[in-house]
């Protein structure tokens, strides 16, 4: 079954919750700390996939509720008991940590407006790099820019270089706090390969309020007098499947025979999403396996999914499938979570050419936990707006890969040159362009090779849904056993 709104927990007593914080006549008391820890040790106990990793959080864990009363007490801040709760194991094949992505807020409406798209921007999405020759120093490059926005209004352009804001140099300790205002006005430079040269030019930059479309762009393109579809899509938000839908009905129209799917930028998202996309790919194997899920031990009997490839999107309208037997991904670091779902997920089926850089690495899918008696929506504690987002599931694909710590390898390699990076969707671009020769039988590997960069950020880094899956579930009841 497809849901309208969040990829988040909002089932209660069987019906879907959608409404809106309730408002109250009187003046809410405000939660204590320690009502906001038995919220967090209760939803982490229930739900986290690497519960039996944290001693801390097993069912007898407790003699007594005094005892548990005292733990929660020694924690002087909901983030504390969170941080303390998620596992500290690592990864022995990659060295990464297991779990880098569950994560707490303290504005669960900022957060679902996140799921929504909905976010303060400026429209200039970037990356931010160490310069080639001192590594402390950073510059930004811009990856798009959103139409309808200040930035594109102040005609800032793909493939601007930017090493200053205020004035001030951008660093490995400042990128954060320099970028954090609504407004800031960033200061051109070039890069050559080498050098980043200021260029005296400044830009003056304001964020609003701002709903990013994900299909950001899709046509079909001549490759050798055959029609290519080209898409680039840069997140899984779902109140755009529609828009999604309708790119590949146009893709079917023009009787396409190769796609390119240009996830690089393209962080996660909502898995019903992934799991349409891939079945808009293909459409030949609708019902059959397209992952499994493994919840932990007390969860699994009651969540634990077999996602099929399907043939309607979340309105109920129909999937228009392509029924490709290959598909070009075109990857960067920034490409993770429901972007690797696809990836993995497709896999087993047909051929996954991946063209570019490694992904991220993460096969693990969240939901929102609410503190209300079924940590859904609904009921939620009005005296506070704390919501987390544990790792719940582990995804699996049809012949039992996952754990995919360090990513994806591509079959083409090639980095994006912060020198040159092209017009997005122009045949030339390289990235592009390296899937179309490929196309062509015109491959050649040594033509690829790029400056690689070390990246420390890009401009959905501050976003609470940055590379993360979401999934939707129904909830049992709040744990309500006495420890006595």
């Amino acid at each position: 079954m497809k849901f309208l709104k969040y990829f988040a927990l909002l089932l209660f007593s069987g019906s879907i919750l959608t409404s809106c914080f309730n408002d109250n006549d009187d003046v809410p008391s405000v939660a204590s700390v320690l009502e906001i820890n038995d919220f967090i040790w209760k939803g982490m106990n229930a739900f986290y996939v690497y519960k039996a990793d944290v001693a801390d959080l097993a069912n007898d864990r407790f003699s007594s509720d005094q005892e548990y009363n005292d733990f929660l007490n020694d924690f002087s801040s909901p983030e504390s008991i969170f941080l303390a709760l998620r596992t500290k194991e690592v990864d022995p094949a990659s060295g990464l940590d297991v779990d880098e992505f569950s994560f707490l807020v303290d504005d669960y409406i900022a957060l679902e407006q996140a799921f929504d798209g909905i976010t303060r921007n400026n429209g200039m999405e970037f990356g931010l790099v160490r310069y080639p020759n001192d590594a402390s120093n950073v510059f930004g490059y811009v990856r798009y820019v959103l139409p309808g926005t200040d930035a594109e209004t102040k005609g800032v352009l793909r493939g601007n270089i930017f090493n200053t804001i205020d004035g001030t140099q951008i660093t490995d300790q400042n990128f954060s706090s320099l970028l954090a205002p609504d407004t800031y006005t960033i200061g051109l430079a070039t890069f050559d390969g080498n050098d980043v040269t200021p260029t005296g030019t400044s830009i003056p930059l304001t964020k609003v309020q701002y709903t990013e479309n994900p299909v950001f762009l899709s046509s079909t393109i001549d490759v050798g007098g055959n029609p290519v579809g080209y898409l680039m899509y840069n997140s899984f938000t779902a109140d755009f499947d529609a828009q999604l839908n309708a790119a590949f009905g146009q893709f079917a129209s023009d009787n396409v025979t190769d796609l390119i799917l240009d996830l690089r930028y393209n962080g996660g998202g909502s898995v019903t999403s992934a799991i349409d996309l891939s079945s808009m790919i293909t459409g030949q194997f609708n019902g059959q396996v397209f992952t499994t899920e493994e919840w932990n031990e007390d969860r699994q009997a009651q969540f634990g999914d077999t996602n099929l490839f399907d043939n309607q999107i979340r309105t109920g309208a129909g999937i228009n499938s392509l029924n490709l037997n290959r598909v070009y991904i075109l990857t960067t670091r920034s490409s993770a979570s429901a972007s690797e779902l696809v990836i993995n997920g497709l896999d087993p089926y047909i051929n996954v050419i991946q063209v570019g850089s490694a992904s991220r690495g993460k096969f693990q899918a969240s939901v929102t936990l609410y503190d209300s008696d079924n940590f859904g929506r609904t009921g939620a504690n009005p005296g506070h707006t704390y919501a987390m987002q544990p790792l719940v599931l582990r995804s699996i694909n049809s012949v039992g890969f996952t754990d995919y710590f360090g990513g994806f390898t591509p079959e083409i390699e090639i980095d994006e040159d912060f020198s040159n990076l092209g017009v997005l969707g122009d045949p030339n671009e390289p990235l592009l362009k390296a899937a179309i020769d490929d196309i062509l039988g015109n491959k050649s590997s040594s033509k690829y090779n790029g400056l690689q960069l070390e990246t420390v950020g890009e401009s959905k880094m501050v976003l609470p849904t940055f590379q993360r899956m979401y999934k939707n579930i129904e909830a049992p009841k709040h744990r309500t056993t006495s420890f006595d």
